[in-house]
């Protein structure tokens, strides 16, 4: 490898002219790359499939159980699960063959949402499966994030990253506002199967899309891989903090939504259809207009609109007052974007798909504790106080941990340069 030092018998060249930034990239560029289009469609399906089936599942344990606390379980339950997977076999994730561990991993999740279908099932059996889910969920999702970071160019990666967000808070709010109505005319069952038909969809789309990767190294699988590579990422205490922000003021405040059905049954479904809509303007906007400085510039004020209009709670709003703050709320969730973006900067890249399925499964898990802790705190106090404390909990974390992310921000910036101001325009 050539020396950065010139040799004393040669004259040091003139200083190379600054490497000019990407021309900027658009959504619709992004689509005619045929394999993040497969995993762009295959995700969007997935998102569709858990959206009814987590609706009709909260739904039902709510008409049977009539407890706070299993009800919101049970609509965020998998992602329990998921912190098994990171802590475990998240290597596969950057195996040498990611497009058949995706596709065996797709395989396992239509079997799971197939066996929701099935009639007369107890409770026990499908709070199991909800656990198999999530644990196989999470590898899936670093499979497919290690699939992304190598189909598209580091400077492409944010904005993926926010359609993927938009298309999947788009469909939540589809599913959400028809999920009240599909369970009224098909009941619970019948909107499992349509899951289950979903899910296979999304099965074949990335089998007919997305193409057998050769470029990663030889690195085995296994418990001890994955317990290595998860050592270092948690080493660094700015990467720690990093991983905190991204995961516990998130799930506290999907602990929130998850209150919706007992905090009002009758208006659940405006609620969540209000947050996901927020999410999805919020996702486009910070990853459609903002440059990468603009996005970690942004990064604290939308943790911190994230959690406050749930404060409005302890006033018990009207619906449409707290269906508007729920949106804003939502939006807040875009700050997501500048964080993963700055830790795929911080990461090695043979370790890329473990990195992210260790950021989504910690998130994804933090959001389940988030639900288990505002089942437990509403069953004690009631919806409305557990709504409260758990924004104010947020905010708390988000304020007193500010100071380890700007550092780590900084950090990331100086490794991406000049590509991490490109424009997401076009």
């Amino acid at each position: 490898m050539p020396s950065d030092t010139p040799s004393p018998k040669t004259p040091a060249p003139n200083p190379a002219p600054r490497t000019p930034a990407p021309a900027p990239v658009g959504y619709r560029a992004l689509l005619r790359n045929r394999e993040f289009a497969g995993l762009y469609a295959s995700l969007t399906l997935t998102v569709a499939a858990s959206t009814l089936s987590g609706f009709a599942l909260g739904t039902l344990v709510d008409r049977q159980v009539h407890s706070p606390f299993l009800t919101a379980v049970s609509m965020y339950g998998a992602a329990f699960a998921t912190v098994l997977g990171a802590l475990t076999l998240m290597s596969a994730a950057d195996g040498s063959r990611p497009r058949r561990t995706l596709v065996l991993l797709q395989c396992v999740a239509l079997a799971g949402a197939a066996a929701q279908a099935v009639p007369g099932l107890p409770l026990t059996a499908r709070f199991g499966l909800l656990l198999v889910a999530g644990f196989f969920q999470s590898l899936g999702t670093g499979t497919r994030m290690g699939l992304l970071a190598e189909v598209l160019p580091q400077s492409s990666y944010a904005l993926a990253r926010s359609l993927m967000n938009i298309t999947a808070g788009g469909m939540s709010v589809l599913g959400y506002a028809a999920g009240a109505l599909l369970l009224a005319r098909l009941g619970p069952h019948r909107v499992f199967a349509l899951a289950a038909a979903l899910t296979g969809l999304g099965l074949a789309v990335v089998a007919a899309t997305v193409r057998e990767r050769s470029i990663r190294p030889g690195r085995r699988p296994g418990l001890r891989t994955t317990l290595s590579a998860n050592a270092e990422l948690l080493a660094r205490p700015g990467r720690r903090a990093l991983l905190l922000n991204l995961w516990v003021p998130n799930g506290l405040v999907v602990g929130c939504e998850a209150l919706f059905i007992p905090y009002a049954p009758g208006h659940a479904g405006t609620l969540l259809a209000a947050a996901s809509a927020g999410l999805l303007l919020g996702d486009l906007a910070v990853g459609r207009l903002l440059t990468a400085d603009g996005r970690r510039r942004a990064a604290f004020a939308l943790r911190l609109l994230m959690a406050a209009p749930y404060l409005l709670f302890a006033f018990h709003p009207p619906l449409p007052l707290a269906a508007v703050a729920v949106f804003a709320a939502g939006a807040g969730f875009a700050a997501t974007l500048p964080l993963q973006e700055q830790l795929l900067a911080l990461t090695p890249d043979p370790v890329r798909g473990q990195v992210q399925g260790v950021e989504s499964a910690g998130r994804m898990t933090w959001q389940g504790l988030g639900a288990a802790l505002a089942g437990a705190a509403a069953q004690v106090a009631g919806p409305t106080l557990a709504i409260t404390a758990l924004a104010a909990a947020s905010l708390a974390l988000t304020v007193a941990s500010r100071p380890s992310v700007r550092r780590e921000g900084a950090a990331a910036a100086a490794r991406t340069g000049p590509a991490a101001e490109v424009t997401a325009a076009g």
